[in-house]
């Protein structure tokens, strides 16, 4: 079924507004024809590459918190904390940098160390959200990119090292749902369908990759290097606003973790981008866009070739101005409207 943008209206707004260039947001298209143009108000781009201390960064949070072994059903408990979320600018020598998320190898109190950080912002609704990652090749942790409501509402890309298998090519990625129908399965994703494994076309611990997710109202798609992996639809995907949570960690689940690391196990992030509505009113955005031909940015895809670096940002964040950036072939906020009929801050053409 077709759903105008217009349906919308009511939970799509702007959470603040973006640098010039970009005045009234950013297009994203889906991965078959006639997906899109989404139109997104907001924007989160952090290039972790260039940012010297994470703990003065105010876009994300690192996490301090324990879960014991019966919570996190493990053979230990995890301790995340913050000192295992370590800030590393890129070197002219050639380092490419990030921010590490840290899983050690030796237990504090019975309890594995482990590392978290999690985006400010919490009200992201709709989106495309993606990350630049380097992934651990030490066995016995699980690295996930998420977005996260509550327990029922939440989109996992997660990545078990011990899954790896260089002589046979085999590198996983565990794309997961969790709704109401896997609370009342233990919050086991895998007995309600919403749970895929895909095998990547390539090594995840060799390089940075881009990983992403596409949030549409009943419908999620997830991709690696902007080749679509999965999707998932239906009245079980989540509805709600929420954030987005960068996580390492490990607690000895055979299952599901392994471990613990037999040597502290490190995951990269180089840059996040999230574009997205939030739930605020819409006041500012449609005084300053609905009626005016003004540039939206059209986003680019990410690949493999720029993964370490970003790529081309479109906002000017932390230094990093709009190079790359270029308005959609002319296309202002009314070009948007007339391919989808309607003007909302959200302008999502679904099939």
């Amino acid at each position: 079924m077709r759903l105008s943008a217009i349906a919308l209206l009511g939970c799509a707004a702007v959470p603040r507004l973006v640098t010039a260039l970009c005045e009234c947001g950013y297009s994203a298209k889906g991965p078959d024809a006639g997906d899109g143009p989404w139109l997104f108000t907001g924007a989160l781009e952090s290039d972790f590459t260039n940012i010297a201390d994470i703990a003065k960064y105010s876009e994300w949070t690192r996490q301090k918190f324990d879960v014991t072994a019966a919570a996190g059903r493990g053979k230990y408990a995890k301790s995340f904390v913050v000192d295992n979320v370590v800030s590393r600018p890129r070197k002219a020598d050639g380092d490419d940098g990030g921010l590490d998320l840290i899983v050690g190898s030796a237990l504090k109190d019975e309890a594995v160390p482990a590392a978290e950080v999690d985006s400010a912002n919490h009200d992201m609704h709709w989106g495309s959200f993606r990350t630049g990652m380097k992934l651990t090749a030490v066995n016995g942790t699980c690295g996930a990119f998420f977005w996260y409501f509550n327990d029922t509402q939440e989109i996992d890309m997660e990545f078990l090292s011990r899954e790896f298998d260089p002589v046979n090519k085999v590198y996983p990625v565990n794309l997961v749902i969790q709704s109401p129908a896997s609370k009342l399965a233990g919050y086991d994703a895998s007995k309600t369908g919403l749970f895929k494994t895909v095998n990547l076309t390539f090594d995840p611990t060799a390089d940075f990759h881009e990983y992403r997710f596409d949030y549409m109202p009943g419908r999620v798609i997830f991709y690696a290097d902007s080749k679509r992996l999965a999707e998932m639809k239906g009245a079980e995907m989540p509805s709600d606003a929420g954030h987005l949570i960068l996580q390492h960690w490990s607690n000895g689940n055979p299952l599901w973790s392994g471990g613990p690391p037999t040597r502290d196990a490190v995951m990269t992030v180089s840059y996040v981008k999230a574009y997205f509505n939030s739930t605020a009113p819409l006041d500012s955005w449609t005084k300053t866009c609905a009626d005016k031909k003004v540039p939206v940015c059209e986003i680019p895809d990410g690949t493999a070739t720029n993964a370490s670096t970003g790529g081309p940002f479109l906002t000017d964040h932390k230094g990093r101005e709009s190079r790359g950036a270029r308005a959609t072939d002319g296309m202002g906020v009314l070009g948007l409207v007339m391919a989808t009929g309607s003007v909302t801050a959200l302008a999502l053409l679904l099939l």
